[in-house]
């Protein structure tokens, strides 16, 4: 129960300080291409090249095949904006405390809401992405559709687990700064693990059920059934209830060890 409380705290905070937020998450988004002569369009051009060299890689030059009867790239994309979003979130949520370490060492501050500031940040450019998404679609004769919706779940559930992660690397981070390393890998290595390039119908079925196993299988074919399969998420229910056990045991862990080792930032520093 001490730790329960420990999460529903940690949640307290975000809600109570959600102004604060705002205003860091605003202030990162401008530090990070501060002096740089396009300034913050550098968060949307770099990810909008590499979809187009994507694209031309895979449509113009290899001419892919479309994916169950619909085009390559709208069905890549959707793969790839949420991992984009899930994997920038959780890398620089990792070093958040050692990049604002002076906020840690001279003031009273919610150091808990640093990992979060990073998150949003990463969420500002995911949304100018999911806004590109519905273009995309439209140019290519798809209309909106009410499964559409629910992408807002999916992203709601990518970013409690990037925010469990990120509580928990962050703080470990601070004590073992091979832990932003590591994560790093980790990404690299989750990319290739997840149904993004390829199609989960080509690995065998006594395969399928340990690479489910991945978290981010479930938003990332999330994503897929809100505007190509035109499916529920409870339809799912094993999946769902699989992911969002998950999800809060990582949560929980994240929190806990954050709260734990909070009090030793200042001394690391």
């Amino acid at each position: 129960m001490r730790y329960l409380n420990a999460l529903i705290a940690l949640v307290i905070d975000i809600v109570n300080n959600r102004k604060l937020l705002w205003q860091m998450t605003k202030r990162d988004f401008r530090q990070r291409y501060l002096g740089s002569y396009l300034g913050i369009l550098w968060a949307f051009i770099q990810p909008t090249i590499t979809i187009l060299i994507f694209w031309f890689v895979f449509q113009v030059g290899f001419k892919a095949m479309p994916v169950e009867n619909f085009p390559f790239i709208l069905w890549l994309v959707c793969g790839m904006f949420p991992w984009f979003f899930f994997s920038e979130s959780v890398q620089s949520a990792s070093t958040s405390i050692l990049e604002s370490s002076y906020l840690v060492k001279k003031i009273v501050f919610r150091v808990e809401l640093l990992p979060i500031v990073k998150i949003a940040s990463a969420l500002v450019v995911h949304i100018f992405f999911i806004a590109v998404m519905f273009l995309m679609f439209a140019i290519y004769g798809y209309s909106v559709s009410i499964y559409n919706l629910q992408i807002i779940y999916y992203l709601f559930a990518m970013i409690c687990l990037a925010l469990g992660i990120s509580w928990l690397t962050s703080a470990l981070t601070v004590f073992l700064r091979d832990v932003g390393q590591f994560v790093g890998m980790i990404m690299q290595f989750g990319f290739w693990a997840t149904p993004i390039f390829w199609s989960f119908k080509m690995i065998p079925e006594e395969f399928s059920m340990i690479l489910k196993l991945n978290p981010a299988y479930y938003f990332v074919e999330g994503y897929r059934q809100s505007f190509i399969y035109h499916e529920w998420f409870w339809q799912h229910y094993n999946l769902t209830a699989y992911y969002w056990a998950v999800t809060l045991i990582i949560m929980f862990i994240g929190a806990v060890c954050f709260k734990k080792l909070r009090p030793h930032f200042a001394d690391v520093l």
